[in-house]
């Protein structure tokens, strides 16, 4: 009588990979989005001409008191010219201020930026619909 063999009991290992695999790929991708450079909540100056850029590997905010803040570091313009030469010319960075930043403010930052070799900048805005 075949019904009353005892049968060792297995355990199938591949549902469980598979759920493994669901766990990796649902925690990375919560944690990429839990990752990305957060700044300041600004009211970005208007455009009607800004356009989408890659996201730049270096965000300078701007402070209306004139405080330079890069990754939530303050700095001063010689600091700020150091850095970013130590990064190489090859960098992209973005200034940010908010719509009463004084334009004297952000022009003496991106003297800075220039300063430093850096060819790649750009100026956050929002776009006007």
């Amino acid at each position: 009588m075949r019904y009353f063999e005892n049968r060792r009991a297995r355990i199938e290992i591949i549902p469980m990979i598979d759920i493994m695999l669901f766990l990796l790929v649902f925690f990375v991708m919560l944690t990429l989005k839990m990752i990305p450079t957060t700044g300041h909540t600004t009211k970005l100056p208007v455009s009607r001409t800004a356009e989408n850029i890659p996201v730049p590997k270096l965000l300078v905010e701007v402070g209306d008191d004139g405080l330079i803040t890069v990754d939530h570091q303050t700095l001063s313009l010689p600091q700020l010219t150091a850095r970013l030469q130590s990064m190489g010319p090859k960098a992209a960075v973005t200034i940010s201020g908010n719509q009463t930043v004084a334009l004297q403010k952000i022009m003496s930052v991106l003297d800075a930026v220039k300063s430093a070799g850096i060819s790649q900048v750009s100026i956050a805005a929002r776009r006007v619909e």
